[in-house]
């Protein structure tokens, strides 16, 4: 199997922050492939290594020039507030992780969760496209206790806040789903937690994907992985069935799970519990409701097919009818 590009230890948030075995893990990493040099981004995201933390006159929380406004959300990796940027006023949604607590949790015998924040950090540091959200700076101390990610702020709601999504608006949506999808994986990076919550509309509709805590990079082609992806629901089959699977085909499946939820209203598979949704998942066959669009149906039964070697491409699944033809469903 391939190695996985992890992280970089060229500058200070890669570098002595590390513990042990997440230093050790990079040993085991060549340089080479999509992160030698090669970067995506017009702009470098900033990195600052000084922290100051007060409140303004009017008793509200100051991370260095930005200014709290309101809480977004709360993930298991840390949280994401509103802020303005005090020099000119430009919103920022700024997610604050606890380096020693997430050094406590371990995703694999190797590997911590503070690992996953700076895979992430390294992957969105050099990512630049309309439906990715975008990363322009980070702040990190090594006098702190927190790292913070100043990203774009999407001022929409994630799109499992929305009630109702008419096959119109769920086309549109799904094309510039699958448009960043289909950039990360030409990158050659898994997403690994595509799902409702991470998508981000914008006040134009424009859906962005966020939260790449469950991503990884790869020097080459080969994408296989050994840990599951982030959320239960939104697993394929193989991941349950293998010790190995392949990353862009479990964002498919994923994908696949997304626009099912948007034009039926609920998932294709999920229980009361992980073993009933497990079962379901490698064993219950795809329901679609009669009055769905053929066109649509065929899209879907293809992205949820169980095997994952007969399970559609990303490239093809964008030129499907049901995507191409807008008057679909119109």
């Amino acid at each position: 199997m391939h190695p996985m590009l992890l992280i970089p230890t060229k500058s200070n948030i890669f570098s002595e922050d590390l513990e042990s075995e997440e230093r050790d893990s990079h040993k085991r990493v060549s340089s080479k492939g999509l992160f030698a040099g090669q970067t995506c981004k017009k702009v470098p995201v900033k990195e600052t290594t000084s922290l100051i933390l007060t409140k303004n006159s009017k008793g509200k929380k100051t991370i260095n020039e930005y200014v709290k406004e309101r809480n977004i959300s709360r993930g298991s990796y840390g949280k994401v507030a509103l802020y303005l940027n005090s020099k000119d006023g430009t919103p920022y949604a700024i997610k604050t992780v606890c380096k020693s607590r997430l050094r406590k949790v371990r995703v694999t015998q190797l590997e911590s969760a503070m690992a996953n924040v700076y895979r992430e950090v390294s992957i969105l540091k050099r990512l630049d496209h309309p439906n990715i959200v975008n990363l322009f700076e980070v702040i990190d101390d090594q006098k702190a206790d927190h790292l913070y990610m100043v990203l774009e702020y999407v001022e929409g709601n994630p799109i499992n806040n929305i009630s109702q999504i008419d096959e119109k608006t769920a086309r549109s949506y799904f094309k510039d789903i699958i448009a960043g999808l289909i950039y990360l994986h030409s990158h050659n990076i898994v997403h690994g937690d595509i799902k409702p919550a991470n998508l981000l509309l914008t006040g134009n509709g424009r859906v962005k994907i966020g939260d790449f805590s469950f991503s990884q990079a790869f020097e080459d082609e080969n994408d296989e992985l050994r840990r599951c992806p982030g959320t239960p629901a939104f697993t394929p089959p193989e991941c349950y069935l293998d010790t190995v699977y392949h990353g862009k085909a479990a964002d498919t499946w994923a994908i696949g799970v997304t626009l099912y939820y948007m034009v039926v209203g609920c998932f294709p598979f999920l229980a009361d519990n992980f073993p009933e949704t497990y079962h379901q998942i490698v064993n219950s066959p795809l329901s679609l409701p009669e009055e769905l669009d053929p066109e649509l149906k065929d899209l879907l039964q293809c992205l949820l097919c169980k095997d994952p070697m007969q399970r559609i491409r990303l490239d093809v699944a964008a030129e499907h009818l049901w995507v191409t033809d807008d008057r679909v469903g119109d």
